[in-house]
């Protein structure tokens, strides 16, 4: 079976479940122009909007940063565009996450669709970032058995991403490869709705600033769930 035929099967399957369809209106998280309705959390580094794209910068001696919306969301279809060059960066887009009190600010916690132009190219599997009381940082579903979603990932390159969270069930695909199938079964660390969020990965020390770009970033939230729609 073809990887096309194989993409066609996953949209089918997760939009197709009896009761549950895209609603009407998509929304665009980012306006092309500015910042609005979106909010940093934790480390220093630098968000800006450039040319219809969101740039993130690292600085130095800060700890991982999070540009997150400041709505929450519960069940959707996310989808959207990111270009990363350096192969020594990381990054990644939260999703139904959340932040707690630490030291001076905030540590961001929660699922997240990675973004990593390593030689690994994990790019699109599931991390659990931050930890929580419930669940330890960790990979969720990485992509160590999925080669050519591994293969699809592009470096230096705008890459597609779609992200489908329907109740206990989040998928992934980049560039129109399924990547990651999860399924969150500990009910002590499900978590059903929370706000959308932006990762610039720590770099230590590292004084020369490392970048990531985001741009397209739609949502349209699935109607005739669970009820975990945004606020």
């Amino acid at each position: 079976m073809s990887m096309h035929s194989f993409a066609v099967i996953g949209l089918v399957w997760t939009l197709g479940l009896p009761g549950t369809s895209l609603a009407a209106d998509r929304v665009e998280l980012f306006n092309g122009k500015d910042l609005a309705g979106w909010k940093q959390r934790g480390g220093a580094a630098k968000y800006s909007a450039e040319d219809g794209a969101i740039v993130g910068r690292s600085v130095p001696n800060t700890s991982n940063s999070f540009l997150t919306t400041e709505k929450e969301y519960g069940d959707f279809e996310l989808e959207l565009d990111f270009k990363i060059d350096d192969p020594t960066f990381n990054s990644g887009v939260q999703i139904r996450s959340h932040a707690r009190p630490a030291g001076d600010g905030e540590r961001v916690y929660g699922y997240q669709a990675e973004i990593d132009p390593s030689d690994r190219a994990w790019s699109a599997g599931i991390y659990f970032e931050g930890g929580s009381d419930t669940r330890k940082a960790g990979w969720l579903n990485d992509l160590t058995n999925n080669e050519p979603a591994r293969k699809a990932f592009k470096l230096g390159q705008w890459n597609h991403v779609r992200i489908v969270a329907n109740g206990r069930h989040i998928q992934t695909w980049i560039n129109g490869v399924p990547a990651a199938d999860f399924t969150d079964t500990d009910d002590s660390a499900f978590t059903p709705k929370g706000f959308i969020a932006l990762q610039v990965h720590s770099v230590g020390g590292a004084k020369e600033p490392k970048e990531v770009r985001w741009r397209n970033l739609k949502l349209t939230e699935l109607e005739g769930t669970s009820g975990t729609s945004g606020k």
